[in-house]
């Protein structure tokens, strides 16, 4: 069984269209990355997904079921950690699983669950004094109390400082290799890059790109260039003597490869301008990259998508 299956699916308040037409399907096993800027409807295609939104139109299957049709059965068997999660400041993560457990009436071992997320050493602190990370991983510890089919992560490494930040993806890559299939929101697209293995980006409400990270690069990215640093006189010089599409800015030479023998040729003609040039490298445009293009979020220092919205 497929266990997410999304075709034309639509959610409008008034004349925003907040989810417009949207379709994708996650398989077993996957790690699964929505991106988009603030307000490009990921929050509430994945509330739908989630059975806390009814849709507008179009056909959705969560494990086989009508979300909103079939909401407190889906809700037995997924396990959902929301945007800057919080708990009860004066129990424990262990005490934390126990409480969860009784209210899906079911028995569970704390110990393993808390292994499972890295925090076994935290287990009998309160939640009041852990870090930002081990409150996080929490949270991922109550997603799993129901030993649940299907995942969603909203943004689980928000605020978190580097360390904690893969602390967290280790947990998600030791989940995934137990077959959890994984649905992840995030602001990071270096994350994004790590962790899925399969992403949808969305911009106004559409999914603009869909495929694994590098497929988006191949096809919405500008491919690969040479580029060495030299002067405008060195530029003219390559463009006159290969024929080649040179750009010029800021002290270095872009130069786009059709093929990798371009580089060569680039280089032999630099070499017979008898003129100064430094350093020479390859590139090629990042996810970072082609977010910037595809969307209209501003992807900042830290590789986080800013935008001027919610959703």
């Amino acid at each position: 069984m497929i266990p997410i299956e999304v075709s034309n699916l639509k959610k409008y308040y008034g004349n925003v269209r907040a989810v417009d037409g949207i379709s994708f399907t996650v398989n077993e096993g996957e790690v699964f990355g929505l991106l988009g800027p603030n307000g490009a409807g990921k929050t509430t295609a994945i509330e739908i997904l989630e059975g806390l939104r009814k849709k507008d139109e179009g056909e959705i299957k969560v494990l086989g079921m009508d979300p909103w049709e079939n909401g407190y059965k889906l809700h037995r068997r997924i396990g959902v950690i929301p945007q800057e999660f919080t708990f009860f400041e004066k129990t424990s993560p262990r005490e934390a699983i126990i409480y969860y457990a009784s209210l899906f009436g079911i028995k569970t071992d704390p110990d393993e669950i808390l292994k499972a997320v890295l925090l076994e050493d935290s287990g009998t602190t309160l939640f009041e004094n852990l870090s930002g990370g081990q409150k996080q991983k929490t949270g991922l510890a109550l997603s799993l109390v129901n030993s649940p089919d299907l995942l969603f992560l909203d943004e689980p490494t928000t605020g978190l400082d580097p360390n904690a930040r893969r602390a967290i993806w280790e947990v998600i890559r030791g989940l995934k290799a137990r077959g959890k299939t994984i649905i992840l929101t995030t602001h990071y697209l270096d994350e994004a890059q790590q962790l899925c293995d399969m992403l949808a980006i969305m911009n106004h409400g559409r999914i603009v790109a869909r495929g694994t990270s590098d497929e988006i690069i191949k096809q919405h990215g500008s491919g690969e260039r040479l580029e060495i640093q030299g002067d405008e006189a060195l530029a003219n010089f390559i463009r006159a003597s290969t024929g080649f599409d040179v750009e010029f800015k800021n002290g270095l030479i872009g130069i786009p490869l059709k093929q990798k023998t371009d580089a060569l040729n680039a280089l032999e003609a630099a070499a017979h301008s008898k003129m100064d040039w430094g350093e020479i490298r390859t590139q090629r445009d990042s996810l970072d990259d082609v977010f910037v293009k595809l969307v209209s979020g501003v992807v900042d220092d830290h590789g986080e998508i800013t935008g001027s919205n919610n959703g």
